[in-house]
């Protein structure tokens, strides 16, 4: 969520900069387009990040496994003892089964969030790097807007562009080049 909020920041940034740019230089709107996942997925910083990622993915997920197999423990100790204990002493087993399941809940919910968090942390200045690169191929350019061609879930934005369009104002290679991408 905090990576979407970097990169519709950093959009808004560089759209209202370019605006104000055209506007004083009462120069023709020329809007070029982006395609900033790809970008991130070729950048070579992000198989590391990628490995730290699934690292940290794979420590949560046996912490995760250890509290799930010490719930199921406590599970089968309770069933078994079930027919023997009082009425009383079941309820009070049971509620306490209760809590320790919403406690599992809550750890994988948590885990999630650190998750994302990481995730933002990691990829957050690969995404500046990607939206400073972005402004500064757009002043060489001239361009007054750059769009994203898809949304942060894959889902096309920029439907149709003609060969013409998309020689002049797909300015993806231009910024992989700026970032340094093909040294």
């Amino acid at each position: 969520m905090r990576t979407l909020r970097i990169a519709v920041i950093l959009f808004l940034s560089i759209v209202l900069n370019l605006q104000a740019q055209a506007q004083s230089n009462n120069s023709e709107l020329k809007i070029g387009y982006i395609n900033p996942q790809s970008i991130l997925a070729n950048m070579p910083e992000m198989r590391a990040v990628q490995q730290r990622l699934q690292n940290f993915t794979a420590r949560k997920q046996q912490e995760l496994s250890t509290l799930e197999q010490e719930f199921q423990t406590q599970v089968a100790e309770y069933q078994q003892k079930v027919g023997v204990i009082s009425a009383e002493a079941q309820q009070q087993e049971e509620a306490r089964l209760g809590q320790l399941q919403q406690e599992l809940l809550q750890a994988q919910e948590v885990a999630e969030q650190e998750l994302a968090q990481r995730r933002d942390e990691l990829v957050g200045p690969l995404l500046e790097q990607i939206g400073s690169a972005i402004e500064a191929v757009a002043q060489k350019q001239g361009l007054s807007y750059v769009l994203n061609t898809t949304t942060s879930s894959g889902d096309m934005i920029i439907l149709y562009a003609s060969e013409d369009f998309r020689a002049k104002f797909d300015i993806t290679q231009s910024v992989m080049e700026e970032l340094g991408m093909f040294n």
